[in-house]
């Protein structure tokens, strides 16, 4: 597989191996909060490593998964005024996370707040430590979240979830984040960092156009959209007809190991 060195001196870190690629939010003095150059910045970093990769692993440099947006820049750039360019950066992020073309993990510590919480939502599969705590505080801030950030919401916490965070703004911990299924689990801290990467490198070994036939077909049932449908049937047929295809039974047939390629 692929290796790449750490970029992370611009505040997104992104490390490449083994067919995971590690995109790290890089700003720990402050929570990882994210300013609208480093959202742009977090949309090519994805976008890259799901070119280069089998699996995205997103996670927080220090304590803190993210903040955030910096609040520091709320002045200029939600005045309230006619929207300035760049506005619309974070949920250009969240797209690119949510129609990655492979499956992403969040691996989640200590705060994960408002925007945070939406990279965290757009994920496939999301892990935290125990200190995990979870706030989507938009109504303090008089803020609305955008459409498809609050469907993210929606779909990873249930709607009654989703009203409660968003009408209050209040806190919930790593315990009730996993009992609401937001969470898949919660690992401790000294082994969060490790246990997402093995659960990628478990994805990234398996068959690419059988885990993005699964991804499509899950989209397609969340959404019940035609055109998902339709996509999620024509990734099915190219899983059946792949060269991937005849190795897993080729492997299976002679136990061993299967070498998937993706074609």
């Amino acid at each position: 597989m692929e290796r790449a060195s750490p970029l992370s001196s611009d505040g997104i870190g992104l490390r490449i191996a083994d067919g995971v690629a590690h995109v790290t939010l890089d700003r720990p003095g402050k929570k990882n909060a994210l300013t609208q150059a480093l959202w742009a910045l977090l949309t090519e970093r994805v976008e890259a490593a799901a070119r280069r990769a089998r699996v995205i692993v997103i996670s927080g440099a220090g304590r803190d998964f993210c903040a955030g947006a910096d609040i520091a820049e709320f002045d200029s750039v939600r005045s309230g005024e006619a929207e300035p360019e760049g506005i619309a950066e974070s949920p250009t992020a969240f797209a690119a996370i949510r129609e990655s073309n492979v499956p992403t993990i969040a691996a989640i510590s200590g705060i994960c707040f408002g925007g945070g919480f939406g990279i965290a939502a757009a994920c496939d599969i999301r892990l935290a430590s125990p200190d995990a705590q979870f706030s989507v505080p938009a109504a303090r801030l008089g803020l609305a979240y955008p459409v498809e950030a609050m469907r993210d919401i929606v779909l990873s916490c249930g709607p009654q979830m989703a009203r409660l965070l968003t009408f209050s703004g209040e806190r919930i911990d790593a315990a009730q984040a996993l009992d609401i299924g937001f969470l898949a689990e919660v690992v401790h801290l000294e082994r969060l960092e490790q246990r997402a990467t093995e659960l990628a490198l478990t994805i990234a070994q398996n068959a690419p156009l059988s885990v993005a036939a699964s991804r499509a077909s899950i989209r397609s049932a969340l959404s019940g959209n035609h055109e998902d449908r339709v996509e999620a049937e024509r990734r099915a047929q190219v899983a059946l007809l792949s060269e991937d295809y005849a190795e897993g039974r080729a492997a299976f047939r002679d136990r061993r190991k299967p070498v998937f390629r993706g074609s």
